[in-house]
């Protein structure tokens, strides 16, 4: 299954109608590792479009549904867990040409802040660390589920309270000194589904 990092970015979807659900205020919520994926993808050399997932990823959400301004998501991706499908493409990638992941195993998002756009979308501002180079970026998100999870039912697992959101967004790689001769956006998808944490 493939994994895309949009990095739990965020249940963002901060509406006041969002929040009519069963949460409290100051919640933590976890997210699932086998329900979170975060993808990238580039333009290569105006060819093609490749795509490759971040495999590991943690992330945590402290929600506050009375001040959704007060709520805050934290996200750390393994980037040696970058896997596009094809070996040496993941090597490369790896290496000191790009992500060197040996000096820089971890890359980081901390929000800042947190801005309604619709009744269930919006944007989550924060500090984007990947290569020891930080800079703010803005995810747009779509919440997609909040509260008692279906599946529940059937799976203890599953029993309580979930959140789920998608994010997207967009960096100039090379500002992350990531890669210095290929041109273009890198897109980042995030998809996640987060427990609330008892």
């Amino acid at each position: 299954m493939r994994k895309y990092l949009s990095v739990g970015i965020t249940a963002f979807a901060l509406t006041s109608g969002f929040w009519m659900g069963p949460v409290n205020a100051a919640e933590m919520y976890l997210t699932d590792q086998g329900h979170t994926e975060i993808r990238v993808s580039w333009s290569h050399a105006g060819v093609s479009i490749q795509t490759a997932e971040f495999d590991k990823s943690s992330g945590e959400l402290s929600l506050d549904k009375d001040n959704v301004e007060n709520s805050s998501i934290n996200v750390t991706i393994d980037t040696n867990s970058l896997s596009s499908g094809f070996d040496a493409l993941d090597t490369h990638l790896k290496s000191a040409d790009f992500l060197n992941v040996e000096k820089y195993p971890e890359a980081t998002f901390k929000s800042t802040s947190i801005v309604k756009t619709g009744e269930k979308t919006a944007d989550i501002v924060g500090d984007f660390t990947l290569h020891g180079v930080t800079k703010p970026i803005t995810l747009q998100a779509t919440l997609t589920h909040l509260g008692e999870h279906p599946v529940g039912k059937f799976l203890d697992y599953y029993k309580g309270n979930w959140i789920a959101f998608s994010a997207t967004t967009e960096i100039d790689h090379q500002a992350f000194n990531v890669g210095s001769y290929s041109t273009g956006p890198i897109s980042i998808e995030i998809v996640t589904e987060m427990k609330q944490e008892n």
